[in-house]
């Protein structure tokens, strides 16, 4: 059974979610306004994991490593994303967040343990360089970033995007997963792996 919290946030109504593990909670991503909301449901945040670098998935997150001391951590390729307030800038975007240091990286690889629950990791760019994938066994539960929508995938239009390739990868690292699996996108509502397999145009109409 999943449990997990769901907050909206950001002019681009970004999802960032609360996962509860065996020894606390996880919060995934931090759009605009997460911080508030925390605050407001009396919510204390034990690690925040990022899926990945665009600015509506990581504008509270500097703030809320201050505010609660908790770790943060990424992939390598998010690093530069998330730690120089100019990187949009050379590509002509003009959004700006306070820029937020790492405690530690991410990796690919299976059985990875945050907060005493087990996750499997996948790297899955096309979307975005360093986009992570989360999945857990035990909750059936996979938190995905913007890979894969319910009926959509990932923009790859934005700088480091690639079409083909974020298609390769959700073929052969998210639709492995059984059919039944959650999925908690970055954006819009949740979906399963199953549905998506049978009703997703962007996969039906692969290569």
């Amino acid at each position: 059974m999943s449990d997990f919290q769901t907050f909206i946030g950001g002019i681009f109504d970004t999802n960032a979610y609360l996962v509860k593990t065996r020894a606390g909670e996880i919060l995934f991503d931090a759009p605009t306004g997460t911080l508030d909301w925390l605050e407001r449901e009396k919510i204390t945040p034990n690690l925040l994991l990022i899926t990945h670098g665009h600015i509506d998935h990581i504008d509270d997150a500097a703030k809320i490593k201050k505010r609660y001391d908790c770790k943060v951590g990424c992939h390598s390729d998010t690093v530069p994303l998330i730690s120089n307030p100019d990187f949009f800038k050379q590509f002509g975007f003009f959004l700006e967040s306070e820029p937020v240091e790492p405690d530690f990286l991410i990796s690919e690889g299976k059985s990875q343990e945050f907060l005493g629950s087990s996750f499997d990791v996948s790297l899955v760019p096309g979307h975005c360089p360093g986009s992570l994938c989360f999945f857990s066994n035990e909750q059936n539960l996979l938190v995905g970033g913007d890979v894969l929508f319910a009926g959509s995938i990932g923009r790859t239009d934005l700088p480091g995007g690639n079409h083909a390739e974020l298609i390769e990868n959700i073929f052969k690292k998210v639709l492995v997963l059984p059919d039944a699996t959650t999925v908690l996108p970055g954006h819009g509502p949740v979906t399963t792996i199953g549905e998506e397999k049978r009703h997703n145009p962007f996969l039906r109409l692969r290569g």
